[in-house]
């Protein structure tokens, strides 16, 4: 009798032991896929990154205002122009948590012909991981150039990194680290509920679309709780 209780014990134990190996190979099963969803490439990382969402993080205020561009989109730069110094304001008064999302649109990035919507989005992320503080003047001064044409290489984004505060991420922008990271944001851009079209700058504020009217006060400032 004990000799078969023994041999039923290592069965149960083996059963065990195969369940185990099942679950395992399942989870890595999982975490292969998700990696192969989002493109497999690196995450930008650091206390100016939303580790869930994978904004690059401004401010930390009470109100929480997303917006997504792209650095070649003239309307982003016309956003910038016009909306710009009240996001300003609003960043100084602790205000809004600003969550930028840069990204690259297929037609646009194209028509620079240097791949500039990535290499740009890219670069924002390198300095947001290296120089967090450093993050929103190197999308102002970028922004305040204009980019059109081929738009800036990357020894000159470099360098306006460097201006803005951000140094030690030559590789990071030569090699295209976040690249990947960024065509995958790119796909997750919102859509306009009233239209089912998506399109740069998307502005969200405290979970609502904001249609613009080019009216700062009544887009931006009177959303605020």
């Amino acid at each position: 009798m004990a000799q078969a209780q023994r041999r039923f014990n290592w069965f149960a134990a083996g059963i065990s032991i195969a369940v185990v190996v099942v679950l395992v190979l399942v989870v890595v099963l999982v975490v292969w896929m998700n990696n192969a969803n989002s493109g497999g490439g690196p995450r930008p990382d650091g206390s100016g990154i939303d580790s869930e969402t994978g904004a690059v993080v401004v401010g930390d205020g009470s109100n929480s205002m997303d917006l997504w561009f792209d650095f070649y989109c003239p309307h982003c730069q016309d956003f910038e122009d016009e909306y710009g110094s009240t996001v300003d304001d609003l960043l100084d008064q602790g205000d809004i948590t600003l969550n930028l999302h840069p990204v690259a649109l297929d037609s646009l990035n194209a028509a620079s012909g240097t791949d500039f919507s990535k290499r740009s989005a890219n670069a924002l992320y390198c300095v947001a991981e290296a120089e967090p503080s450093a993050a929103y003047p190197f999308m102002q001064a970028l922004f305040a150039t204009h980019p059109s044409g081929p738009g800036q290489t990357d020894e000159e984004l470099i360098a306006m990194a460097a201006d803005a505060g951000a140094s030690g991420i030559d590789s990071c922008v030569n090699d295209g680290t976040y690249i990947s990271f960024v065509e995958d944001q790119t796909k997750k851009l919102p859509t306009n509920p009233e239209t089912g079209g998506a399109g740069t700058p998307t502005v969200i504020i405290n979970d609502e679309f904001i249609t613009l009217t080019g009216d700062p006060q009544a887009d931006l400032v009177d959303r605020m709780k």
